[in-house]
């Protein structure tokens, strides 16, 4: 397959600690140049990184046309805005979560894409890894029985006020930054979405971002999603998929690290103290890899673009609904 030609837009910390090294060792992918405002930053990034080509601006890598798709992990504002510009410009995008602040501005995209005749899609990279593919396999094969609950905590600690996590204006908050995980891995395993949800949140009086929400989603066939996240509570994150015969737990669900094997185990829970619990061993990928990898593929035609746009409107019906829930204090309809 002819390498796709990826244009980077910002020096986010995700892109040039992350995902710009994993999509450097991705087959199908070329790195052809990086963006930033200013242009001495871009140059230094893309130097460090082997990145041949440069720009001062997003409109110059944009406008270049040998760029054929562009990763988007601008702050959650920027989101919409640029991938649209990207989209008029004429190229894929590969967009990080959340897509956008709201569904409606979701929507926006999809047209885009329309009118475009080009890609989008929403950089949820755990989706890619064998770890994931696994656990859905154990959902839906009946190992586990009837799954009937996913139950998540994701959290870590950041109270810098400078942070864009910690900045309301520019969709800050947990929800928005990591309680989509749970969502979205729910959505994975089960197969289906949400119809109703509820959901408390605790607000940083200082930011006015939400540093814990939990929420409760309920799924058709009196299935549950119950997950935590918060911005300011030690680092953890841990998935349960819970069914009649047994569990499984996703032991680094969100973050696996790309040089060691994951582990899934398997409780019939016949033993309290664990001692008959089963592992799975996964081996050692990087989930950004992969994903760069099928979304290229997906440009090239040679795979089916798994999770597009329509997807990334999904799960943002799903956060719209929870921070409503949280306001009105009611169960709220997705």
């Amino acid at each position: 397959m002819k390498p796709v030609k990826w244009g980077i837009v910002s020096t986010a910390d995700i892109g040039l600690k992350k995902v710009i090294p994993a999509m450097l060792r991705a087959r199908g992918v070329e790195i052809a140049g990086l963006a930033s405002r200013d242009g001495a930053r871009a140059k230094q990034a893309a130097d460090k990184l082997g990145i041949p080509r440069s720009f001062g601006s997003y409109e110059a890598l944009l406008n270049d046309p040998e760029i054929e798709a562009v990763y988007n992990p601008l702050p959650n504002h920027l989101h919409v805005p640029v991938t649209l510009q990207a989209l008029a410009a004429g190229k894929h995008v590969l967009c990080e979560k959340p897509i956008a602040l709201s569904a409606q501005e979701a929507r926006q995209l999809l047209d885009g894409a329309r009118r475009a005749g080009k890609l989008v899609g929403e950089a949820f990279m755990v989706r890619h890894h064998p770890q994931w593919r696994r656990a859905r396999e154990l959902a839906q094969s009946g190992r586990l029985g009837e799954v009937k609950l996913v139950s998540s905590v994701f959290s870590y600690f950041n109270d810098d006020p400078l942070n864009v996590r910690n900045q309301a204006d520019i969709g800050g908050g947990g929800l928005y930054d990591i309680g989509c995980y749970p969502i979205v891995a729910a959505r994975f395993v089960f197969g289906a979405e949400p119809v109703r949800v509820s959901a408390v949140m605790d607000l940083d009086p200082k930011f006015k971002t939400d540093r814990l929400t939990s929420a409760l989603a309920e799924f058709p066939g009196g299935r549950h999603l119950v997950f935590a996240a918060s911005t300011q509570l030690v680092p953890r994150q841990h998935v349960q998929i819970l069914g009649t015969k047994a569990r499984a737990e996703v032991m680094i669900p969100f973050n696996a690290p790309p040089n060691q094997t994951t582990t899934l185990r398997i409780d019939d829970g016949s033993d309290l103290t664990g001692a008959n619990i089963a592992s799975e061993v996964m081996p050692a990928c990087d989930q950004y890899t992969l994903q760069g990898e099928a979304f290229s593929a997906a440009i090239r035609g040679t795979a089916k673009l798994e999770f597009g746009i329509e997807d990334a409107i999904a799960n943002m019906r799903v956060i719209d609904a929870m921070f409503k829930a949280a306001k009105s204090g009611t169960w709220e309809a997705v």
